[in-house]
């Protein structure tokens, strides 16, 4: 018997294939007015069921916008959790056979022209924004171009499962990251292929490989990852950091792009790791709500004690 409450418990955890399944369904199958408004009401009621996750967006929204009354902190972190279950509801619906898709903003694009005419593939640097899943296929030119966005593995493998089935349906390859080196080699192949490969840039576990870096003046690390599939590869690193402006609508804001030797010196992979989290600074500056860190300090030591 307790094997089984476990069992059931564990099937319905928040991050279970159980309720991906369920959303998947509703998406699927109910009025498009339902789809359009009824997220608002789905974020706030699991922002006030996860209360140690609730504790995790209030921490990073004091991190990007400092102390705030109690009544407009409150309002920010519903807004968090609002967001949130907009831009995963409409990552699901792009997924699905109703016929939707993403009516993309661009901001800067000819930084975009500038690293694709190289001939040498793009690492997307983003983090986990409003509609972040879907920055490399907003600036895709063609079917043809393949997109691939990296991404831990999720502790459900059914859950990963049904999420990664409908990112392909949308048109976005996963290639997933564990402990091994040797999980980033199709990375390298996808990229001499001219592909598209999103990696982010804000969550770094303690036994990953990091730069140490400032983010809006507090201690952060960045995962080293990127820095050196572009030093491996040639490709330019290009960042873009995403937010929704409305039903199936985001913009994508394209910064200058980052060009590594390929024997970068220390003092090299610091400066583009800073580059980033100042551009990523700037960004949740003007989009704090948008900004789903919801690995809180597990997934960045250097911030532990800020949290």
């Amino acid at each position: 018997m307790p094997n089984s409450f476990n069992k059931l418990r564990e099937d319905l955890r928040f991050d279970s294939a159980f309720w991906r399944k369920f959303m998947i369904n509703g998406v699927q199958h109910l009025p498009k007015k339902f789809v359009q408004y009824s997220p608002a009401l789905f974020g706030v009621g699991f922002g006030l069921g996860l209360p140690e996750m609730r504790k995790r967006v209030r921490a990073s929204l004091e991190h990007v916008l400092g102390l705030r009354p109690p009544a407009q902190e409150m309002q920010d972190i519903a807004a968090v959790f609002i967001n949130y279950a907009h831009c995963l509801t409409e990552a699901i619906l792009v997924g699905t056979n109703r016929g939707y898709s993403v009516k993309p903003n661009i901001v800067n694009s000819e930084h975009y022209e500038a690293c694709i005419a190289k001939n040498r593939g793009i690492i997307i640097a983003t983090a986990h924004t409003g509609g972040w899943d879907i920055a490399g296929s907003m600036l895709r030119k063609n079917r043809n171009q393949k997109v691939f966005v990296v991404m831990a593995r999720e502790r459900d493998t059914g859950a990963r499962r049904v999420q990664d089935e409908m990112r392909e349906k949308a048109g976005v390859g996963i290639v997933h990251i564990g402990d091994s080196p040797f999980d980033a080699l199709p990375l390298l192949r996808h990229l001499k292929e001219n592909a598209i490969v999103a990696m982010q840039i804000d969550r770094t576990p303690v036994n990953m490989r990091a730069r140490e870096t400032t983010l809006l003046g507090k201690p952060w690390r960045v995962p080293e990852g990127p820095f050196r599939l572009a030093a491996a590869s040639g490709a330019p690193i290009l960042p873009i950091f995403t937010r929704r402006l409305g039903f199936l609508e985001y913009e994508a804001t394209l910064h200058t792009p980052i060009h590594l030797s390929r024997r970068p010196t220390n003092e090299e992979l610091d400066q583009a790791a800073q580059q980033l989290m100042d551009n990523l600074g700037s960004f949740l500056q003007r989009n704090a709500t948008q900004w789903f860190d919801f690995a809180g300090a597990d997934s960045n030591a250097s911030r532990a004690d800020h949290l």
